[in-house]
């Protein structure tokens, strides 16, 4: 076996490895993507690798790894965000989330059985609701996700909390079209469930977690451990590093390669 973090696919296998436009149908839009689709005939385990907010880290060189693997990997923009059509709000991300599963499940050259999801941020705490919600995507993986539920209730048990968020959100809305960071805390203080109000339907699915020491955007002590605590089956990875797991991207790729490999091995030989 070769290893995909530092070995590209034999170029005897056809067709060969490409990445293509992908769009994502949601709500009558197109959402802009890109498939990494690999070598060989497939049909091909997918992933779908869901980015943050408001998604300046993409993950692309875990959508490459991934493909090297012997996955077709997905990056895609939610309705409104860096060019795809639409007015973002959270609502709208769960919504198109769900849209890029149907469309790979649509794909004849994809394997509708071995679907997962790979969500950094926003796009954690969006893999694990779209996964409960969809008891085919055969695992999930959060790294540094962002519980939207135990923010909000930060935010309405604090004015001062409120008032910080609209402030801190500010800055980060620029790729976005349709809103402002005042609606976008509005939205978010309506959210009323945490992430442990999942643990019942991914109970007998595997999940993977995935935490920084380091990360002050969702410290692991409100963001991370009280999921792991509701997940005693889940794999569990800390590792000091940021929120972006900016000096520990090799030991994020293996991570998750092994626990898709446990979870939905790809075709043997990989590409």
């Amino acid at each position: 076996m070769t290893d995909p973090l530092i070995t590209d696919p034999d170029p005897r296998r056809h067709p060969p490895a490409v990445t293509q436009v992908f769009t994502v149908p949601s709500a009558g839009l197109d959402l802009l993507g890109v498939l990494h689709r690999p070598a060989g005939p497939g049909p091909h385990p997918a992933v779908a690798v869901l980015h943050g907010f408001p998604g300046n880290e993409r993950n692309f060189d875990l959508a490459h790894a991934l493909r090297r693997a012997g996955y077709a990997s997905l990056v895609f923009h939610y309705r409104g965000a860096w060019g795809s059509p639409g007015r973002f709000t959270w609502a709208h991300v769960q919504q198109d989330a769900a849209a890029a599963v149907a469309a790979l499940r649509a794909d004849p050259g994809l394997d509708p059985h071995r679907i997962a999801l790979v969500g950094h941020s926003m796009g954690g705490y969006t893999a694990l609701r779209t996964a409960a919600a969809d008891p085919g995507i055969r695992a999930v993986a959060s790294l540094a996700g962002f519980d939207f539920g135990a923010a909000a209730a930060e935010v309405r048990a604090d004015p001062a909390v409120y008032a910080a968020y609209v402030d801190g959100f500010a800055g980060d809305i620029a790729p976005l079209a349709g809103t402002s960071s005042a609606a976008l805390i509005a939205e978010l203080a309506t959210i009323p469930d945490r992430l442990t109000a999942l643990a019942p339907a991914l109970a007998d699915r595997p999940v993977l977690l995935a935490a920084g020491d380091h990360d002050t955007a969702a410290p692991p002590a409100v963001h991370h451990e009280p999921l792991v605590a509701a997940l005693p089956h889940a794999v569990d990875h800390r590792w000091p590093t940021d929120h972006a797991f900016s000096d520990h991207r090799v030991a994020l790729a293996r991570a998750v390669l092994a626990f898709l490999d446990a979870a939905l091995p790809p075709a043997t030989g990989g590409a």
